[in-house]
């Protein structure tokens, strides 16, 4: 896997600055990826969630993408993958789309005629709650919203008060975003360890950080797509890459065939090299990977 980063990515070595937050980029035309992938040296006091953190990327992302590092007790002096470039999503780009399967929420609109795409990673739905797929809208938004805390979760937990005030231990953070059916939302958290991770009750989190910029950036009746794609393809140029991320709903009976369908539905299923395509889909670091036949002719089956 690192030999076909390599091959394919210009990686640059980061370091730990302060926390990077709401992520946005010029849309291009021909090119379905956004963002870059970038390396760090893990220091003597980093754990994999200050790390993801840090770069605005969820507990799952960076997990997968450095699947032998212990998140908890990461080596001091190992260089790991910060998994920041994405395949965007297979759906119109309109609005906000939020990617259950990626745990990610993009945000595309205009400013000053550019074409742009905010994005930060989400915590969501834990199982047997999460949110129903479908297209939203934004009905309302409040600054320090009092958390009225709805009959089913009071029932399964019975200590906790009918309403949450303002404040460290209100749930929602200090920004929400009603969504227009059921009682979804976005909002924000007062713990940063659940984005990226299935944490919630059918809502939405972002960081603290991330939502406070994406807030005023939202109007009502911002259209909202919930949908659910483990695996998304896309091009850069001629070059076709995949993006895997774990099917935690099981949805995907077939991987290999599910995405050679995408490849077709969206005319990318000229020279794939099924052997990356297969190994992708096994290894599912949520990394994008190229899976066309080389242009190059210097890359040869060595390189794999």
């Amino acid at each position: 896997m690192k030999k076909i980063l390599l091959a394919h990515f210009c990686l640059f070595l980061v370091f730990l600055s302060p926390v990077q937050a709401l992520q946005v980029y010029t849309l291009k035309e021909g090119s379905d990826l956004v963002g870059e992938i970038k390396t760090y040296i893990l220091k003597e006091e980093d754990t994999l969630l200050d790390v993801a953190r840090a770069f605005d990327l969820g507990y799952n992302q960076i997990v997968a993408a450095n699947p032998d590092i212990d998140p908890w007790i990461p080596p001091p002096g190992k260089k790991i993958i910060i998994p920041s470039a994405y395949v965007l999503p297979n759906v119109p780009r309109v609005g906000i789309i939020i990617n259950l399967a990626e745990m990610r929420l993009y945000y595309f609109r205009q400013k000053n005629g550019a074409h742009l795409v905010y994005t930060s990673p989400v915590g969501v739905g834990k199982e047997g709650y999460l949110t129903e797929l479908g297209i939203y809208t934004i009905v309302n938004k409040a600054k320090n919203p009092t958390w009225f805390v709805p009959a089913s979760i009071r029932a399964v937990e019975p200590d906790l008060p009918e309403r949450v005030p303002p404040g460290p231990d209100n749930p929602l953070g200090d920004y929400i975003m009603h969504l227009s059916r059921g009682s979804y939302a976005i909002h924000g958290t007062n713990k940063p360890w659940g984005v990226g991770r299935r944490v919630s009750h059918g809502c939405i989190r972002l960081y603290p950080e991330d939502i406070e910029k994406l807030f005023p950036l939202v109007n009502l009746g911002t259209p909202v797509n919930i949908i659910y794609q483990p695996i998304k393809v896309g091009r850069k140029g001629y070059d076709i890459y995949v993006q895997v991320f774990r099917d935690f709903e099981k949805k995907i009976s077939d991987p290999f065939f599910y995405t050679l369908g995408l490849l077709a539905r969206y005319g990318l299923s000229g020279e794939i090299d099924f052997f990356l395509l297969r190994r992708a889909l096994k290894e599912k670091t949520g990394v994008p990977v190229l899976i066309s036949r080389p242009r190059n002719p210097e890359l040869t089956e060595n390189d794999r």
